[in-house]
């Protein structure tokens, strides 16, 4: 017997259906109103756009260790909220996510917690120091099934040890998702380098920090044959570099956070620490391209790169902050305003780099499918003509919401997980035990 039916949803294409999930998967699919279903709950989608649930390639979620900024429970709370049912942590934990063990401990707390599928990444060098590869093949055949690396907080710097992780990956499929950042070129950078840092006298972190990487990464991919996953690209540069990459051949895939897709550097002005990143806000140039790039398919995905933080390392002078800000919750609004609000695509390319093409360049198997009878009901469904006034208020532990005072299209009205609802009516369903 089915548990749950969606009424008269309406998907990326335009058409108006009825979903009846049994289990942890979509059972019937069929035109709004001739579907005839005994479902214990039945809930009418009117209006509502039905999409794959999201899945972000980058979060950070702190557990273990930096509990005081955010814990695998609140992380993947704000996710469910914010439509998503997978979300990949980064390694920069204490201890570092660089063990089988760790990766399995990350696993079993988003298993727990029950909002959404957490994918631990594994650090591609010990303790994130750039001088030792880690335990790439055991992480990989844990219980964690790891299949993306990365040493994000971090760049890896020496293109020696890039190199043999790639060549290490190749051999399961595996991706190196790379921090493109030349430590030297940003020592003790505080924000994009330009006319705005030097008028507010502060350090700049040049574009050709994040684009010299990118080069040199896409040329040792192309070398080994293995696949390079770049991170938040922010610069017109990077994406110039990225399209001839792939026009090369070269398997390389990127993504764009929502920040760098609508804020600028010119926000730095106010001197509040919520908009100090990694890497920086930059030109209303480089959003243009950045939101090109998504619209042509140079970019593959957004990722939301969440990054919270504990009040009093926000609340303070620019230069003592921590760079980083929250996002789960708001990233379809975004992707909303820069995809769909603009005219330049539609909800089937929101689908595409939210959903199915992260969980394709993960291999997050049963995410990021095609809303069809079999599928897992992995579900995210959203108000596309709601209006939201967004406050620095989210599930997450952390309120260094660069988006709070802003008004945002679209919320996420439901979020299925598994067959299971998540979230409803805009609030969170309980999920684990914790």
């Amino acid at each position: 017997m089915s548990n749950l039916l969606l009424k008269n949803a309406t998907l990326a294409d335009g058409s108006a259906v009825d979903i009846e999930i049994s289990g942890e998967k979509i059972s019937q699919v069929a035109t709004a109103g001739f579907l005839k279903s005994e479902a214990k709950t039945q809930i009418d989608c009117s209006g509502l756009i039905a999409l794959p649930g999201f899945v972000d390639l980058h979060t950070h979620l702190r557990e273990p260790g930096f509990e005081q900024s955010e814990t695998v429970y609140t992380g993947t709370a704000s996710a469910a909220l914010g439509g998503y049912t997978a979300v990949h942590a980064m390694a920069n934990t204490s201890p570092v996510a660089d063990t089988a063990g760790v990766v399995e401990q990350v696993k079993a707390l988003g298993d727990e917690a029950g909002f959404v599928q957490v994918y631990p990444i594994g650090a591609v060098t010990v303790g994130l120091n750039g001088t030792q590869m880690a335990e790439l093949g055991a992480m990989a055949k844990s219980k964690a099934n790891v299949r993306v690396f990365s040493d994000d907080g971090k760049c890896v710097h020496d293109p020696v040890i890039m190199r043999r992780a790639l060549e290490y990956v190749k051999a399961f499929d595996g991706v190196i998702a790379q921090h493109a950042q030349e430590p030297r070129l940003t020592e003790g950078a505080q924000m994009n380098e330009g006319q705005v840092s030097a008028d507010l006298g502060l350090a700049g972190w040049p574009a050709v920090a994040e684009e010299s990487i990118i080069a040199r990464d896409a040329l040792l991919a192309e070398h080994v044959g293995s696949r390079l996953h770049v991170c938040h690209l922010s610069t017109k540069g990077s994406v110039e570099i990225v399209r001839w990459a792939k026009a090369r051949g070269i398997q390389v895939t990127a993504e764009v956070t929502p920040h760098h897709l609508l804020l600028t550097e010119e926000l730095a002005r106010t001197y509040d620490a919520k908009y100090k990143v990694n890497p920086p806000l930059r030109t209303q140039e480089d959003v243009e391209a950045l939101r090109e790039a998504l619209v042509d398919g140079t970019i593959d995905i957004i990722a939301t790169d969440h990054a919270p933080h504990p009040i009093e390392t926000k609340d303070c002078e620019w230069a003592a902050a921590a760079f980083g800000m929250v996002g789960l919750e708001t990233a379809a609004s975004v992707a909303q305003l820069v995809l769909i609000e603009s005219g330049k695509s539609n909800w089937q390319r929101l689908a595409e780099v939210m959903s199915l093409n992260p969980a394709k360049i993960a291999g997050d198997s049963g995410h990021g499918e095609a809303i069809a009878i079999g599928a897992f009901a992995n579900l995210a469904l959203i108000d596309p003509k709601a209006k939201r006034n967004i406050t620095s208020q989210t599930a997450s532990k952390s309120v260094n919401n660069p988006y709070a005072g802003l008004e945002m299209p679209g919320a996420v009205v439901h979020t299925v997980f598994k067959g299971r609802l998540t979230v409803t009516d805009g609030k969170l369903v309980s999920g684990g035990s914790r």
